[in-house]
């Protein structure tokens, strides 16, 4: 196992199309292997498990300890099985950039070969990307969302965002039977070497803080305002973790006179709404501490590193077992993988690597 702390820069390149091309037949084999062996289920069980994940990619030959892994992989998975879909019972939906932009619009063209009603799978969608980019405030930006669903309606989501000003990647796996709540604990795993103090509205311990922020919504827009200004003008601590200097009260104004005029039920309606966005919550968050004393939480939900749990077991050490586990059925599946022996013996020799 890898012990050293594995950092993941950000690079702005991309694989060259000798790479890509190889990588993407080689990822055909090895998921056809696994979803024949064990099913779909454990094919987004895997998906979601950020240890296969990245022994995954450094198996298909990328950087392993690049941002680019996350967006290089999922493109291989999406390019690879697009033709196996209905036969496989899986469909890939997303990417990078504006690509990702469209996971609502193919989740609803994929649905359709398995008669699936898309409507839940878009929602999950857009919720998973809404809460890593409004409700935990951590600093990176999402630039990345691949939808991964099954034809029995389970799906997961692996997404990445990146911090210009510290140019580190962050990458967020979602499980669909691990979430009771999209609002709360959602996470199935979080990956990034560098811990912050992130305004995290999904913690259990912001639960005060979600509840005042949706009765906020429901108060005239002007009171709500009045308010933040008041807050604005106050001389806070230096170290306080939610800054407003960013927050225009104007802007906030016209986001919750739509609010106000239909008030969410709940925390999870307020965050999907159209213009709620971090700026929006971090104001009615500030207004929920300050005013009614509901502090929220800033504790960084990372669980693992780039690396298998990082130097001296940071963020968290891996479970041996899952760990061995997990290397055991990529393995496996490289070995009864329909591809060349050369082939076959450098994919082995590359988990080798990464293994040690």
């Amino acid at each position: 196992m890898r012990r050293g702390l594995a950092e993941l820069p950000l690079h702005t390149g991309k694989a060259p199309p000798w790479l890509f091309a190889r990588m993407t037949r080689l990822a055909r084999a090895i998921i056809e292997i696994i979803i024949g062996e064990y099913g779909t289920d454990e094919f987004l069980k895997r998906i979601a498990d950020p240890v296969w994940f990245q022994s995954l990619g450094c198996v298909l030959g990328f950087d392993w300890h690049s941002s680019g892994v996350t967006t290089t992989v999922t493109g291989a998975l999406k390019e690879g099985l697009k033709e196996l879909e209905v036969e496989l019972g899986i469909f890939i939906a997303g990417g990078k950039g504006k690509t990702s932009r469209k996971t609502p619009e193919e989740i609803q063209i994929k649905t359709q070969k398995f008669g699936l009603d898309p409507n839940p799978l878009i929602y999950a969608s857009r919720m998973s990307a809404k809460v890593d980019s409004s409700a935990l405030q951590d600093g990176y930006q999402i630039y990345h969302h691949t939808f991964f669903g099954t034809k029995d309606g389970k799906w997961a989501v692996v997404q990445q965002g990146m911090n210009p000003a510290t140019r580190w990647a962050r990458r967020y796996h979602w499980l669909s039977w691990d979430i009771t709540d999209f609002v709360v604990e959602p996470h199935k795993a979080i990956v990034c070497n560098h811990k912050t103090s992130p305004l995290n509205l999904v913690a259990k311990e912001s639960e005060d803080t979600r509840t005042i922020s949706v009765k906020l919504t429901n108060e005239k827009p002007e009171k709500v305002v009045r308010e933040l200004k008041r807050i604005k003008e106050l001389v806070l601590p230096s170290h306080h973790p939610i800054y407003a200097s960013d927050i225009n009260p104007k802007r906030i104004e016209k986001i919750l006179l739509a609010t106000y005029e239909n008030p969410p039920p709940d925390f999870a309606s307020l965050l999907i709404r159209p213009g709620i966005g971090p700026k929006t919550l971090r104001a009615l968050a500030l207004i929920s501490e300050i005013t009614y004393g509901a502090k929220p939480s800033f504790f960084d939900p990372v669980s693992f590193s780039f690396a298998h749990g990082g130097k001296d077991g940071y963020p968290y050490p891996i479970n041996q077992n899952d760990y061995d586990q997990s290397i055991a059925i990529l393995e496996k599946a490289i070995k009864q993988a329909k591809i060349g022996r050369t082939e076959q013996l450098q994919a082995l020799k590359r988990l080798a690597l990464w293994l040690t």
